[in-house]
């Protein structure tokens, strides 16, 4: 992502100010009246909330390794924090490359970091929301097999559950009973979420083994809503669905109306990965990322929609997007210049 630069003011920019009569030859101050903003560049992002402000992160594709943070009081205008890396590739995280879809989460113990680095879970630890995140001893959570995307869930009974990709001749979403303390799952819950058996997630766009991933989940009720993303991500088709069960181990039941984010709703190719929130206001919303542009992947774009539940005769939510909510976050970026 750009950083915040300073541009200091030469002698020849010095003398243009002259000719036109507005330098100063004594003045000392920092000027910064003047700002810029461009598009963020985060995939697989992530919207942690906390005391009036929204904090995004992101699978970034730049060094240093790691995730950084942006702050933002509104949605659409977001500035870097001032030591903005909130984890780093080091000898205290696990991970020397491949750092993805990172998930912030508050314990009992302070604030977490579920991530992904070197195709396996990692889990970070910190006292601050703002970093730095580390781990007393840098491993990953499971290394039975390669497994990215993590999302951690913790229900109104104080359990807390694992919900992440595993690799099988395809990408397949599992979930399991997770130690929030501890950073380990229940080998004993491991238990395969649903295979790709609906005709959105396997389309001919692209050519590609089954894939499902990126796994939010939230409760409504007495329901649990698990939305993930289908297609290679490469895909123009990759999208968003959901599915609902009575327990956090399942048994799923897909929404018959998915995909619910789409091309064909939001306007943009390859759009999901994602995660759920609830703004300022009390709207539920989701943060994703779609291809740059229609002909190009990389970099991923940020993206923000409001998510709208009714309630159906089953007692559960139909959920749909609201194509016409749609927020393109930006970073604003301040010019300080310092005058001689």
């Amino acid at each position: 992502m750009d950083t915040k630069s300073k541009g200091i003011v030469s002698g020849a920019i010095c003398f243009l100010g002259l000719m036109a009569g507005a330098c100063s030859m004594g003045k000392t101050a920092t000027e910064s009246n003047e700002t810029d903003s461009t598009e963020i560049l985060y995939a697989d992002p992530t919207i942690f909330v906390e005391n009036g402000k929204y904090y995004l992160s992101g699978t970034r594709g730049e060094n240093p390794r790691g995730f950084a943070l942006l702050e933002s009081e509104n949605l659409t205008d977001w500035q870097a924090m001032p030591d903005s890396m909130i984890l780093t590739a080091s000898d205290a995280t696990f991970g020397t490359k491949g750092f993805w879809a990172p998930q912030i989460l508050k314990t009992d113990e302070g604030y977490a970091l579920a991530y992904t680095a070197n195709t396996y879970l990692a889990y970070a630890k910190c006292d601050s929301l703002k970093g730095p995140y580390t781990q007393e001893k840098p491993e990953a959570i499971d290394t039975t097999n390669n497994n990215i995307d993590p999302f951690i869930f913790t229900d109104s009974d104080g359990k807390s559950y694992l919900y992440h990709v595993r690799f099988n001749n395809g990408n397949y979403l599992w979930v399991a009973e997770f130690d929030t303390k501890s950073g380990k799952i229940n080998y004993e819950t491991l238990t395969k979420c649903f295979d790709n058996d609906q005709p959105w997630e396997a389309t001919d766009a692209f050519e590609s083994v089954p894939i499902m991933e990126g796994p939010t989940v939230i409760r409504l009720g007495d329901t649990y809503y698990l939305f993930y993303s289908a297609n290679d991500y490469r895909s123009i088709d990759y999208s968003v669905g959901y599915a609902t069960a009575t327990s956090p181990l399942g048994p799923w039941t897909k929404n018959p109306n998915n995909p619910i984010i789409h091309r064909s709703i939001v306007g943009e190719n390859g759009s999901g990965h994602g995660d759920i929130f609830t703004d300022l206001n009390g709207n539920m919303r989701y943060v994703y990322h779609v291809h740059n542009s229609d002909s190009v992947v990389h970099p991923r774009r940020t993206r923000i929609i409001t998510l709208q539940k009714q309630l159906n005769d089953n007692g559960s939510y139909d959920i749909t997007a609201d194509s016409t909510s749609i927020i393109k976050p930006k970073q604003i970026i301040t010019n300080d210049i310092a005058t001689k």
